[in-house]
């Protein structure tokens, strides 16, 4: 039995495969981000999915693509679980970023862009990945993500810089007693996790003009600092993957457009392109 895996902060998408390359099953678990999920949670919430557990003495390979996976450390401590969940697999863990190239660009030259919880980008010659940085995650980098939007929308609210319509439905749907979100955001894991739990509150009020300009700006940014530094042209395809550029995609086009660039092609889920992807290069 194959295991492919494509795991986000929030979500990680699992796929079965049988010796014949059929799928058995599929299942969702949490999120399971090595840098910020701590070894004991990263384990229990893969215990936790009884599909997985029923199987786990079958199991040959696993390929898990997830965040926080793109430098050795939170790669090695995620490896390490799942070879003790695992033990007859051999297990190969890469960042999400990998991922994202072969659901999109299928190994041809292309600039792949994530925009879920997290953000980031890179530029894939054919060969290898090509990255402007390393990711150093939500506190600090993460342009146009769900955690970047959702601290801009608290922050608003707070400083009474939401327009009061919004204010008064934001406040209805989120528990927004300082005491809770600081609880969330400084106490409990996943703090990211937490703060793109305001991003649908976006999805729900896309036509609202304040909610459509902290996208655009958010956007503008994520051109700036990841993808107008590779000095590409029109001509290079450029591929989104995540739910924030599948849902303010004609915003994200417009932005495009203003840079003198055009988007190939924007994935909500990659599971099903990575599958296809694997299917055809798996011996």
């Amino acid at each position: 039995m194959i295991l492919i895996a494509d795991g986000g902060s929030t979500k990680a998408d699992w796929i079965a495969l049988d010796s014949n390359k059929n799928e058995v099953f599929r299942v969702r678990t949490l999120g399971l981000n090595p840098a910020v999920v701590p070894e004991d949670e990263l384990k229990n919430r893969i215990v936790n999915m009884f599909q997985l557990i029923n199987i786990k003495e079958q199991v040959s390979e696993i390929h898990f693509y997830g965040a926080g996976c793109g430098t050795p450390q939170p790669v090695s401590i995620l490896t390490k679980v799942m070879e003790d969940i695992f033990s007859n697999a051999s297990v190969n863990v890469a960042e999400d970023m990998l991922a994202a190239v072969y659901a999109a660009s299928e190994k041809k030259p292309a600039v792949v862009c994530i925009l879920g919880t997290g953000s980031n980008s890179c530029y894939f010659n054919g060969e290898e990945i090509e990255m402007l940085a390393p990711s150093l995650g939500y506190t600090i980098m993460d342009e146009a993500s769900g955690n970047y939007f959702g601290k801009i929308l608290l922050r608003d609210y707070y400083y009474k810089k939401m327009p009061k319509k919004v204010a008064t439905t934001f406040k209805s749907e989120y528990n927004l007693d300082a005491d809770f979100i600081k609880l969330n955001l400084y106490r409990k894991p996943n703090p990211n996790m937490y703060l793109a739990t305001f991003a649908k509150f976006m999805f729900d009020f896309k036509d609202e003009k304040y909610i459509r300009k902290i996208i655009k700006k958010g956007f503008e940014e994520f051109f700036k600092y990841r993808i107008l530094p590779y000095n590409k042209n029109s001509e290079t395809p450029i591929y989104f993957i995540g739910s924030i550029a599948f849902y303010f995609k004609e915003i994200l086009e417009k932005i495009a457009h203003k840079n003198d660039l055009k988007i190939t092609g924007i994935i909500q889920r990659p599971i099903d392109n990575l599958l296809e992807y694997h299917k055809k290069n798996i011996n």
